[in-house]
């Protein structure tokens, strides 16, 4: 196209982002108007996509990092024609149920890759679709998988600390077809980018192997043939593209002015005066539509040709690459699950969780070859690798397992952009104190409903000596409180491999397994077909009669309930103990169930290595809970217990107070003492 076509397009893109800003009287019109030159080149002459088909497996990815600058993208995809971005949900920008959220929620429309805004997330989980690209592309050949993933990031991208570790992880790997198109404009909301940065980004990204170049961000023929030089480059690129935010706005341009306010009626009319463009606000050419509609389809023969290929793939990859895209999971699971529980009972031993996660896991990678799995530098300790599973390597992406280095916050942010493409499911490893680092992403994960399993050990006071920087305290709590989260504590193999199974089953949301380094009895002695974990909560050891305490925990304490309950019995007290793996599960059953699990029980005690918070939904306020009320120690793990009275005396002693016993005053003595 010609200089003056390219600039019309362009200036529809800043025309869109103006008007629905102002009419929201909210929102951020500088990046759209800034990067539309960038965004018109990118989407006209080179991303692979059809809005005819907007979940095209083999399409090429583009992440709006810089989330703010939501209505550039919004703005593209009505001029390309994706069906449900219509010109109402433009004017409805950040109106409540609109589609055109403040910023880009996945799920709400077609087109939208990922949900951004938290600067930084963007082209981290960027770094995770090109992985999954190139994973998926070693296994079924590059005539089924071939694509792209681009990112447009601002400077605040690339502040973040999270950044780096993506930027990293991508220049180690070799991730080739990961473009990013970096918003160059020197302003952030506070002003110039020189209070607050100085930083050369470009010898910046080029220190963790990448290449990199800059260009006049309104030059078309520059962003093209940088565009072009990245796609020969066999590493990822970063293209600084220098733009003035605001751009075609007369008082407001290279401002953060522009940034993240409205311009005004005003300077609105000088910007249409300006950029040449006479119309109404919302209203856009028809020849001007047209050519981005032109453009929208320019793809479709591509995806034709791409579908015939994939047809003439042998039946038995076809569907299995079918199957994988979609996100089903292989009849497989249900018999490897099986097989483990069977073992488990069959030859009962104690064992750490963790190590129970790893003996699950040799039983359901093999079932579910795409499970991708890894660690945050701690693969011997969270033991997320199985025998035999090849490592993925610098231009070798045949393998299944990621070491991601001590880079918590980008490993969980890859993991979701190997989630949003498809075609595995990401497992990976950490300390379930590092949970922090991870702890934006996580969000994310589950905002987005996305299927992403993280394992981490290490859940307690129970690690021991490495002391109260490692302990989880705070942690479980935390993390119940995300919404949409699933957090998983298993007690022992069985429940281990039957919390396996629900997360993989639970693929609208992030699932946390929470796992012990100390060694653990088995608590389930008898096979039951069921998957008892995937209510949340059941009845693990009955009472001999009538209940008088019902003795409710998770994790390690299940076992130390399990020797409170045969101490009461042994003094007249019959007790029940009710196994609770995942708080959420159990909210989620029916109320008559919940009413049965929790019981009649005049006596409710719940006993956790960690503080309370959350449990009072289960036992009420007036129940009595053991567990921690501060930071731990370091010292072996059962000196903690005793320490912190995390022991089966404790529990006795607050369920013979709560029933009004006169012998429990001295049991908690005994039990301080002891």
């Amino acid at each position: 196209m010609g200089r003056e076509t390219h600039d019309r397009m362009a200036n529809a893109i800043r025309a869109l982002a103006m008007d629905a800003v102002e009419a929201a009287k909210s929102g951020h019109p500088g990046l759209p108007m800034g990067a539309a030159d960038v965004a018109t080149m990118l989407f006209t002459r080179f991303l692979k996509f059809d809005p005819a088909d907007p979940a095209w497996p083999n399409r090429d990815r583009f992440v709006l990092s810089a989330g703010h600058g939501s209505m550039l993208l919004y703005a593209v995809l009505y001029l390309l024609g994706y069906p449900d971005m219509t010109l109402e949900e433009i004017k409805r920008f950040r109106q409540l149920g609109s589609k055109t959220a403040g910023h880009p929620e996945y799920g709400h429309a077609a087109g939208i890759e990922t949900t951004t805004g938290p600067l930084g997330q963007g082209i981290a989980t960027a770094v995770g679709m090109a992985l999954a690209e190139r994973i998926l592309a070693a296994r079924f050949g590059d005539n089924a998988v071939d694509h792209y993933t681009y990112v447009l990031a601002s400077d605040g991208d690339l502040m973040e600390g999270v950044s780096q570790e993506a930027i990293a992880l991508a220049g180690h790997l070799k991730l080739g077809k990961l473009i990013v198109l970096f918003d160059d404009n020197g302003i952030t909301i506070d002003g110039k980018l020189a209070l607050s940065d100085s930083t050369d980004q470009v010898a910046r990204v080029q220190a963790s192997g990448w290449n990199a170049t800059r260009v006049d961000g309104h030059d078309p023929d520059a962003i093209a043939a940088a565009i072009e030089a990245a796609k020969q480059s066999g590493r990822p690129t970063l293209i600084a593209c220098r733009t003035h935010i605001g751009y075609g706005a007369p008082t407001k341009v290279d401002s953060e002015k522009a940034h993240g306010s409205p311009l005004g009626a005003e300077e609105i009319k000088g910007a249409r005066e300006k950029l040449g463009w006479p119309y109404p606000p919302f209203e856009i050419p028809a020849d001007i539509l047209d050519l981005w509609r032109k453009a929208g389809a320019r793809s479709r023969d591509v995806r034709k040709s791409w579908t015939e290929r994939v047809g003439k793939l042998d039946a038995a990859t076809r569907a299995e690459f079918e199957r994988r895209t979609s996100g089903k999971l292989a009849p497989a699971l249900a018999a490897a699950v099986r097989k483990v529980k069977e073992d488990a009972v069959a030859k009962p031993a104690e064992v750490a969780t963790r190590k129970a996660s790893e003996l699950s896991l040799e039983a359901l990678a093999a079932a579910l070859p795409e499970m991708i799995g890894g660690s945050a530098d701690l693969t011997g300790s969270n033991n997320t690798i199985t025998k035999g599973m090849k490592v993925i390597a610098p231009g070798d992406f045949s393998g299944r397992f990621v070491h991601y280095g001590i880079r918590e916050h980008g490993m969980a942010a890859a993991m979701n952009g190997m989630a949003l493409h498809g075609g595995v499911i990401p497992y990976s490893g950490t300390f379930l104190a590092f949970s922090d680092y991870c702890r934006p992403s996580l969000r994310l994960a589950a905002l987005m409903g996305k299927r992403v399993i993280h394992v981490m050990t290490h859940d307690s006071i129970g690690l021991g000596e490495d002391g109260p920087t490692h302990q989880p305290v705070e942690h479980l709590a935390a993390l119940r409180a995300i919404p949409n989260l699933h957090l998983f504590r298993p007690a022992d193999l069985t429940e281990t491999v039957e919390c396996w199974q629900a997360a993989l089953q639970l693929d609208a949301g992030p699932s946390v397994l929470a796992l012990t380094r100390q060694n653990l009895p088995a608590v389930r002695t008898r096979l039951v077909e069921e998957n008892l974990c995937a209510r949340g909560a059941y009845e693990l050891s009955p009472a001999s009669e009538k209940a008088e305490v019902s003795i409710f925990a998770s994790g390690s304490e299940v076992s130390i309930a399990l020797e409170a309950q045969a101490e009461l019995e042994k003094k007249g007290v019959p007790a029940r103990v009710v196994s609770v793996p995942c708080f959420e599960l159990f909210r989620a059953q029916p109320a008559a169930y919940r009413h049965q699990v929790i019981g009649t029980a005049p006596a409710c005690v719940a006993v956790e290595a960690a503080i309370r918070m959350g449990w009072d939904e289960i036992i009420g306020s007036d129940g009595a809970f053991v567990g921690m009320m501060g930071f731990g120690a370091s010292a072996p793990a059962k000196d903690l217990y005793r320490h912190f009275g995390i022991t089966s005396e404790a529990v006795v002693a607050a369920a013979l107070a709560a029933l009004g016993r006169e012998d429990a005053a001295a049991g908690i003595k005994a039990a301080r003492r002891s």
